[in-house]
């Protein structure tokens, strides 16, 4: 495809995600629609449309309109390539552009949607949340996120997970502040079929993540829950830190299918437990609960859900993470601790949670908080561990 035919490509992909289709299912049917695109081009037009997600309403401010073609002549614009040789009416081509379309834009505004990427309701409850950190926050999930990789320490350090990787001509550097993390500086997309990934040397996890397990209190013997376990890779994590006794619980059973096999891959034993069982497979000394949430630390990774999230998204979620702190309090050993956890910058889904719960629960006292925030060393990430008082 040429350069001009991706972008008409990103044109059709981002019109049906603005008609509320879900980005991956829009790429999904295109490329299924498209099979004559190969896989250069099928990245390509995934980065487009996912470029132009993080940054909509900039590009729909400089490209004169909140539509496909819009936002694909304000990324043109933003980044100074030529408007005219892509949109020249040729073949597979956009049409040209209109004289309207070649006007300039106003300057964009101080802020807002247009400045901040982000719906007016949630640029204020950003600034409700982290005040003055918020602007910087906003700003970060307008870019692109690094991949950073886990070393898997129980076959082996960085040093040898980045010569494995180099030798598949896949490129990194040491995480800065996460003793663990590698962070892809070339080839991310040849991870998950080289054999540093294969043979369970290193796993796709955010430095975020990681810094979370890296801060829980873990030691060998310990029996150890991961409540809200989704793929497992928190699992994962825990058991390369120590000689556990894991479990991992999920309300969609469906989401840990995947876990006996990456368990294989790092040399771990992980036992399942469904929901008809959780209650009944206490107690344990930690319990993980990497809750349900809305994801605003991660919306560059999934940019289309923030242009989707509402208040009663955040209220419906918000009442799930309450009903579940107690539910999984009752898993831990007196003197035991509880850990929770989101992937979130909102207040009302880490703080608000954890303050409402010690109310009712006087008996769990904090050890330890923990809040990052996006930007280029990570992904948004809250983590607060609380002590049993037996």
């Amino acid at each position: 495809m040429t350069p001009a035919a991706r972008v008409a490509a990103a044109i059709a992909v981002l019109d049906q995600i603005i008609a509320g289709e879900p980005a991956e299912r829009a790429l999904i049917s295109w490329a299924r629609a498209n099979r004559y695109a190969g896989s250069g081009d099928r990245a390509a037009v995934r980065d487009r449309v996912f470029d132009a997600l993080r940054r909509r309403d900039e590009y729909a401010h400089l490209g004169h309109a909140l539509s496909g073609r819009g936002l694909m002549i304000g990324a043109l614009r933003a980044a100074a390539e030529d408007l005219e040789a892509i949109f020249s009416g040729a073949a597979y081509a956009p049409p040209a552009l209109t004289e309207a379309e070649r006007a300039a834009p106003a300057p964009l505004p101080d802020d807002g949607p247009a400045r901040w990427n982000l719906p007016a309701p949630l640029i204020a409850a950003f600034r409700a949340s982290l005040g003055d950190q918020a602007d910087r926050a906003m700003a970060a999930l307008s870019q692109r996120a690094d991949v950073h990789l886990r070393v898997n320490t129980r076959k082996g350090g960085r040093e040898k997970a980045q010569a494995a990787l180099a030798a598949e001509e896949i490129e990194t550097r040491p995480h800065n502040s996460v003793e663990t993390a590698l962070i892809v500086t070339k080839n991310a997309r040849k991870v998950q079929n080289a054999q540093a990934y294969l043979q369970g040397l290193v796993e796709l996890q955010d430095a975020a993540s990681q810094a979370a397990i890296l801060r829980l209190p873990l030691s060998d013997g310990m029996r150890v829950l991961d409540y809200c376990a989704g793929g497992g890779g928190k699992s994962l994590a825990m058991g390369a830190r120590a000689r556990l006794d894991i479990a991992a619980h999920d309300a969609a059973p469906a989401r840990m299918a995947d876990l006996p096999a990456r368990a294989a891959r790092a040399g771990l034993k992980i036992r399942q437990i469904g929901p008809a069982d959780v209650a009944r497979s206490g107690p344990y000394d930690l319990v993980l609960i990497d809750a349900p949430c809305s994801g605003s630390g991660t919306w560059r990774r999934t940019p289309d859900a923030k242009w989707r999230f509402e208040d009663k998204d955040l209220q419906a979620l918000v009442r799930v993470q309450s009903e579940i702190l107690p539910k999984a309090a009752r898993l831990v050993t007196a003197g035991g601790v509880l850990a929770y956890a989101t992937c979130s910058v909102l207040q009302g889904e880490n703080d608000d949670q954890i303050a409402a719960f010690c109310a009712a629960h006087p008996q769990w006292q904090q050890t330890d908080r923990m809040q990052l925030l996006p930007g280029p060393d990570w992904d948004g990430f809250y983590l607060y561990v609380l002590r049993h008082q037996a």
